[in-house]
């Protein structure tokens, strides 16, 4: 849905793009990792608006401290 803006499941076209912040509450919209205890990756939400189909994706600028963290050995 990203890339394409079809969902992959229903073939819909109304998508909607939720941005993943980094806030001081639980909001639901990030995953559960800590990245070496200094931030949470970002998570993006894309929700079809028709079936309700969602996606998640990682923000590409904290893909490297993904990585370093969990990268493999």
């Amino acid at each position: 849905m990203k890339n394409t803006g079809v969902c992959p499941k229903c073939g819909g076209k109304d998508i909607l793009r939720i941005f993943g912040a980094i806030t001081d509450r639980s909001d639901g919209n990030r995953p559960p990792v800590a990245v070496s205890g200094i931030s949470v990756p970002r998570a993006h939400r894309y929700v079809c608006c028709i079936c309700g189909y969602s996606e998640e994706w990682i923000d590409p600028k904290d893909l490297p401290a993904l990585k370093k963290e969990f990268g493999r050995p």
